[in-house]
């Protein structure tokens, strides 16, 4: 979100979108009957800056990008998020604990930001990561006194936050274009 690569600007902007639409998604699992719409505008609106985004981003693929020469890292980093977020949710499963594989995932999908905007060379990803750390720490008693999948919570923090950070990303690469 902060980088002076105006393609991964735009590729920033349309996967943040998409991982939104993905999380507002999975947080109308079983949401409370007031989140419904909002879940759904959520939803709605990161398919559009994924789409739009997306466009852009193919429309710039010839510019510069910070991933060169770092791509088998980017894919190191990639499976092993990947492994991770499996290997906790078979872990999960096991336990008789499937409610909270949404939040075990939206965990590692936050840490991985942070060695991801090093790859980047964006801290604005690592901000994200960060801020979705501290807000799936901050629910989790609230998500220990229910019986209700963690989707109902991490879902939306990990949408808001990935919106939000789509909006900004979109912002900032508009004037490069």
């Amino acid at each position: 979100m902060l980088t002076e690569f105006v393609r991964d600007q735009c590729f920033t902007a349309a996967w943040f979108g998409l991982m939104a639409f993905v999380w507002f998604g999975w947080a109308q699992e079983d949401p409370s009957r007031r989140w419904r719409a909002w879940l759904g505008v959520g939803s709605v609106l990161g398919m559009g800056f994924a789409v739009a985004f997306g466009i852009t981003t193919a429309l710039n693929w010839d510019r510069p990008t910070a991933l060169e020469g770092e791509y088998a890292w980017f894919g190191a980093l990639v499976a092993a998020e990947v492994v991770a977020a499996g290997a906790g949710c078979l872990v999960l499963a096991r336990r008789g604990a499937s409610r909270w594989m949404a939040w075990w995932v939206a965990v590692v999908v936050a840490a991985h930001f942070l060695p991801l905007a090093l790859l980047l060379n964006d801290p604005g990803v690592a901000v994200v990561g960060v801020v979705q750390l501290v807000a799936l720490g901050a629910v989790v008693s609230r998500l220990r006194g229910s019986r209700a999948p963690t989707s109902r919570l991490a879902g939306p923090v990990m949408g808001a936050t990935l919106l939000a950070g789509a909006v900004i990303s979109a912002a900032i690469s508009l004037p490069g274009l």
